[in-house]
């Protein structure tokens, strides 16, 4: 089964928010890396796999610009009528994250890929998506990751996963970022599966 548009959007029709496999009533794990990014607050933020993410809400009532994007145009429906008044500070973006993001697309701040990377499993798509990081990303910007462990599960909705270490993330960044901070997290989905992720911040510094 592929990753397309129609996948996404079915998963989001069909499941109730706090049944999705990647569901979290609070980012606090993501926030450990965030932290460490001084003034975040102030910042863009690119958040690819936007889907219906409380995320996408915490970053925003913290005060930070946000660009959300998602394959499924059911996901980013449903994000903006939860969001309200709210979602017209951020810009929205339905497209496959490993094609090209347009010259309209500003450079951002922060890059935060939370389970969607892993998902790429075609060697064009996964370079299609670290282009956009190293296009879009600022000098001086940070980029965190948070994915599936390669000896972790081999499947989620349906697909199969690339799982990566950190030496994998950081070749593929290549030579402009270094790492800043990462950790090993097992995730316990709401059917009560453990799913062993790893969580890595890197700095964009040349």
């Amino acid at each position: 089964m592929a990753s397309t548009s129609e996948h996404w959007n079915n998963i989001y029709q069909d499941t109730e928010e706090c049944r999705l496999g990647w569901y979290e009533d609070h980012p606090s794990t993501t926030l450990e890396l965030l932290n460490q990014i001084p003034g975040w607050e102030n910042t863009t933020i690119f958040l690819p796999g936007a889907g219906t993410s409380l995320l996408v809400d915490y970053l925003l009532d913290a005060g930070a610009r946000l660009v959300l994007n998602d394959l499924s145009s059911v996901a980013l429906r449903l994000l903006k009528e939860r969001l309200g008044d709210r979602g017209v500070r951020a810009e929205w973006i339905c497209q496959n994250i490993a094609y090209p993001l347009g010259a309209s697309v500003a450079e951002v701040d922060i890059w935060i890929d939370r389970a969607v990377l892993h998902f790429l499993t075609d060697e064009h798509d996964i370079g299609g998506c670290f282009r956009n990081i190293r296009t879009k990303l600022k000098v001086g910007g940070h980029a965190l990751f948070a994915e599936f462990l390669p000896n972790g599960v081999s499947r989620c909705a349906d697909l199969e996963l690339h799982g990566y270490s950190l030496e994998e993330l950081l070749e593929r960044l290549g030579e402009d970022f270094e790492p800043v901070d990462h950790f090993e997290h097992t995730y316990i989905g709401p059917d009560g599966e453990s799913r062993p992720y790893i969580y890595s911040l890197f700095k964009r510094v040349a």
